[in-house]
C-alpha cells in the first residue's frame, strides 16, 4: 500500500508523473467510470423495456444519480480532508458496485430511484477521492498536467463505457448489473492502493462549499454549456439537414479530446490558468456559434475541433486554479466543491438549451449557450484577481499571518 507520498524534491520534480502510485490511481478512475460510462445507454433502456416507463420516468430516474451525488460533494470532501483519500475511493466505489446490483431487484421505478441515489452518494466519493489523489502526487508546477492525465482515465472510461453496455444488454440486464458492479468492484480494490493523502486531525468549522473553488466552478458551470448543448441536440439539429449520423462527428471530438490531453498535458501549466481559460471559453463559445450561425454539417464538424480544444484545457485549467489557492487541509474539500458545479451542468445545462430550443429551435438554442459561455468568459476576465491566490492563513502558535 502506497502510505503518505512526500513532496517530490527539487532535483526530481521534472520526473514524469505516472509512478506506480499514479498509475493506481488511473486504474482505479478508469475500471470505475467504465461502469458509470456503460449505464449512460443501460438504464433508460431498462426502464423503458422492464419497468414500461415514458421519457418523463427515463428522466427521473436517469437524474436521481446527480441529486445525492451533487448534495454530498461538499460534505465527502470534508471528510477526505479529515481521513485521507483511500476511504473517499475505496468506499465510493463499492457503495457503486452494491448500488448497480441493486437495479436488478427494480420492479417498479421508485426502487430503481432509490438505488440511483445510493450509486450517487457513492459516486460523490470515489470522484472526489480519486481526483485528489491524482493532485497530492504532483508538484505545485505540474497539476494542470496531472489534471490532464486523470481525466484521460475519467474520459477514456466514459467513451468505452458505453458500447461495453449496449453490448450486454443482448445478454440480459441482470448480466449488465453483475458486470457493472464487478468493475465498480474492481475499482475499490484496486483503490486500497491509492496514497491516502495528508489529513488534518481537527478541521476548523467551515462553509457548506469551500470558497476558494467556487468561482472558478461557476465559470466551469458556464463553459460546459455549450459542449452540453452541441451533444444533447446536434443529432437532431444533423437531422434537420439530411444527416442521418453523427457517430464521425462525436468521434472526432473524442479523439481530439484524448490527443491533446496526452500530446499536450502540460499546456495548462505552461498557459497559467488564465490564458488556459480564457484560450478554452473562447474555443467553445466560437465552436458553438458557428453552429448557430452556418446552418451547415461543415460548421458541425469545424465546431467538433474547437470545442474539443476548448474542453481539453477548460477543466485542467480552472482545476489548477482551484489547487493553487486551496489550503492543503481543504484541498479534499475543494475537489468536492469544484466538481459540484459538473453535476450541475448536467443537471441544468441541457434543460436550460432545451427551453430555449423549444421556443427557438436548435440554432437558437446553440447562440443562447454560446452566449451563456461568454458570460463566463466575462465573469473570469472580472474576477481574474480573486481567483487562483491563495488566502491569508493564520500561522499556528505565531497569533500572525502568512501568505501561503
Amino acid at each position: 500500500m502506497f502510505d503518505d507520498v512526500p513532496p517530490q524534491p527539487l532535483d526530481e520534480r521534472d520526473k514524469s508523473l505516472l509512478t506506480a502510485p499514479f498509475a493506481v490511481v488511473m486504474l482505479a478512475a478508469f475500471a470505475y467510470f467504465v461502469a458509470i460510462g456503460a449505464l449512460v445507454p443501460t438504464v433508460p433502456r431498462f426502464i423503458e423495456r422492464e419497468l414500461d416507463g415514458d421519457g418523463l420516468a427515463v428522466g427521473v430516474g436517469v437524474g436521481s444519480m446527480a441529486v445525492t451525488a451533487a448534495l454530498l460533494r461538499p460534505w465527502v470532501g470534508r471528510m477526505g480532508d479529515r481521513h485521507g483519500r483511500r476511504v473517499l475511493a475505496v468506499a465510493g466505489a463499492a457503495v457503486v458496485a452494491v448500488s448497480i446490483l441493486l437495479y436488478a431487484a427494480a420492479t417498479e421505478l421508485w426502487i430503481l430511484v432509490l438505488a440511483r441515489l445510493v450509486t450517487g452518494a457513492g459516486e460523490a466519493a470515489m470522484f472526489v477521492g480519486v481526483a485528489t489523489a491524482a493532485q497530492d502526487l504532483a508538484p505545485d508546477h505540474r497539476r494542470g498536467e496531472a489534471a490532464s492525465y486523470f481525466s484521460i482515465a475519467l474520459y477514456g472510461g466514459l467513451a468505452v463505457g458505453p458500447p461495453i453496455g449496449e453490448a450486454l444488454v443482448e445478454h440480459g440486464f441482470t448480466t449488465v448489473w453483475v458486470v457493472l458492479a464487478g468493475c465498480s468492484a474492481l475499482a475499490a480494490v484496486a483503490a486500497v492502493w491509492i496514497p491516502r493523502g495528508r489529513t488534518v486531525a481537527d478541521a476548523p468549522r467551515r462553509s457548506v462549499l469551500q470558497p476558494d473553488a467556487v468561482w472558478p466552478g461557476v465559470i466551469l458551470f458556464l463553459g460546459l454549456v455549450p459542449f452540453i448543448a452541441y451533444s444533447s441536440f446536434v443529432p437532431l439539429y444533423a437531422e434537420d439537414l439530411g444527416q442521418e449520423s453523427v457517430g464521425g462527428v462525436l468521434g472526432l471530438y473524442a479523439g481530439l479530446v484524448l490527443v491533446v490531453r496526452i500530446v499536450g498535458a502540460r499546456l495548462p501549466d505552461r498557459l497559467g490558468w488564465r490564458r488556459g481559460s480564457t484560450i478554452a471559453l473562447a474555443a467553445v463559445t466560437a465552436g458553438i456559434w458557428l453552429v448557430a450561425a452556418w446552418g451547415t454539417m461543415a460548421a458541425v464538424w469545424l465546431a467538433a475541433v474547437a470545442l474539443a480544444v476548448g474542453m481539453s484545457l477548460l477543466y485542467p485549467s480552472l482545476f489548477t486554479a482551484v489547487m493553487a489557492a486551496a489550503p492543503e487541509s481543504e484541498r479534499t474539500h475543494a475537489v468536492g466543491t469544484f466538481s459540484v458545479f459538473f453535476d450541475l451542468s448536467t443537471a441544468l445545462g441541457a434543460s436550460m438549451v432545451g427551453l430555449v430550443v423549444s421556443l427557438a429551435g436548435e440554432r437558437g438554442g446553440f447562440g443562447a449557450a454560446g452566449a451563456l459561455a461568454l458570460a463566463g468568459l466575462g465573469a473570469q476576465w472580472a474576477l481574474r484577481d480573486r481567483i487562483g491566490r491563495r488566502r491569508l492563513q493564520p500561522v499556528e502558535g505565531t497569533g500572525g499571518d502568512l501568505a501561503a
